[in-house]
């Protein structure tokens, strides 16, 4: 079995998360808001009680956070075809464009710095993209 330092993994993956979060980008959001945003676009509409199982925040926070969003016309709630006394909250056009540009902006940003690397760099990164997927996976399952 070929061992991995999981401990410098850890630190790389860390390190590298907190540049990536703050590659500069042209609207400006704080991390809770993004993370909803993000959420939202990956999950399609989620009642409140799922984003909590997602999110790093309590309750009041996120529902005050997703009213807010609501306010800006980034979020919507339409009630849940399953269970008419739940909300459904999904992005509106607004909130699609948000994740789109930032998405958009940060690919950019990133072939930037992978265009540094060198060519032996590069196979191996490519080479790590599903490695990296597949670890989501586990993680997402767990």
């Amino acid at each position: 079995m070929t061992e991995v330092d999981t401990e410098r993994l850890t630190r790389v993956i860390v390190d590298f998360n907190t540049i990536f979060i703050r590659l500069p980008s042209v609207q400006r959001f704080n991390f809770s808001t993004l993370s909803v945003l993000h959420t939202l676009s990956r999950s399609g509409p989620l009642r409140l009680t799922d984003l909590l199982a997602t999110e790093q925040l309590k309750q009041p926070a996120l529902t005050s956070l997703v009213a807010k969003l609501e306010q800006d016309g980034l979020v919507r709630r339409r009630p849940d075809p399953a269970d008419g006394r739940a909300i459904l909250l999904s992005l509106t056009p607004a909130g699609q464009r948000v994740v789109r540009s930032r998405h958009t902006n940060r690919v950019a940003k990133l072939t930037q710095l992978v265009d540094q690397l060198t060519d032996a760099e590069r196979a191996v990164l490519a080479g790590s993209i599903d490695v990296l997927a597949r670890l989501t996976e586990l993680a997402e399952d767990a």
